[in-house]
Formats: C-alpha cells, sequence, structure tokens
C-alpha cells in the first residue's frame, strides 16, 4: 500500500472513531453540545483571535480527554469483566483527569467571556 492510501485508511478510522463516540458516549455528546455553545457565544461577542485560540484549544483538550478516557474504559472492560480494585483505579483516575481539564476550561471560559459580558 501506498503512502498516502495509509493515511486515507487512518484518517478514515480516526474518523468512525470520532462518529461512534458521538452515537455512544453520552459525556462526549454533552461536551460536543457545550462547545456548540461556547463557539456561538464567541461568534455572538465577537472575541479577540487570541481568545478564539484559548477557547478552541480547551475544547479541544477536555473533547480530547474524553475520547482518551472513553477508551480507557472500554479497554479496561475488554481485559477484566469482573470488578477490581485496580482497574477502578485507572477508570477514576481517568475520569478525574477529564474533570480537572473542565474545571480548568470552564474558568478560563469564565475569564474570556466576563470581559464580554
Amino acid at each position: 500500500m501506498s503512502y498516502f492510501r495509509n493515511r486515507r485508511i487512518a484518517f478514515s478510522n480516526a474518523l468512525s472513531g470520532l462518529i461512534e463516540a458521538a452515537k455512544t458516549e453520552v459525556h462526549f455528546k454533552l461536551f460536543l453540545f457545550i462547545a456548540f455553545l461556547l463557539i456561538l457565544f464567541a461568534f455572538y461577542f465577537k472575541v479577540s483571535k487570541h481568545d478564539w485560540l484559548i477557547l478552541l484549544l480547551c475544547i479541544g483538550l477536555v473533547l480530547s480527554l474524553e475520547l482518551f478516557n472513553s477508551a480507557i474504559e472500554k479497554l479496561c472492560d475488554v481485559v477484566m469483566t469482573e470488578k477490581h480494585p485496580k482497574i477502578k483505579y485507572i477508570k477514576d483516575v481517568m475520569a478525574g483527569a477529564v474533570l480537572m481539564a473542565c474545571v480548568f476550561a470552564a474558568i478560563i471560559g469564565l475569564i474570556i467571556f466576563s470581559g464580554y459580558v
């Protein structure tokens, strides 16, 4: 296979993963909705280019971490079907990472939008 065909297949697989997550993952759907609202607000308030960059970075971080969290949870469920304290720890730490990103993204969003309201 050629290099470009491999890249196209990899891109197609990644896009398929995003679509599947958007269909099945409740928190990812919620974060997509919140991201959509934030983008609408940013257009409405005509935020600066600098603020756009920060908002998009925060949105990308939260969405990416949620995808990573979902993948880790599914992997843990495949590796060990019964409850196990180490699997619980892994899942809890990943959820904590998403929560931390959400909290800091919310704080950053409040700081940015407070300058426009």
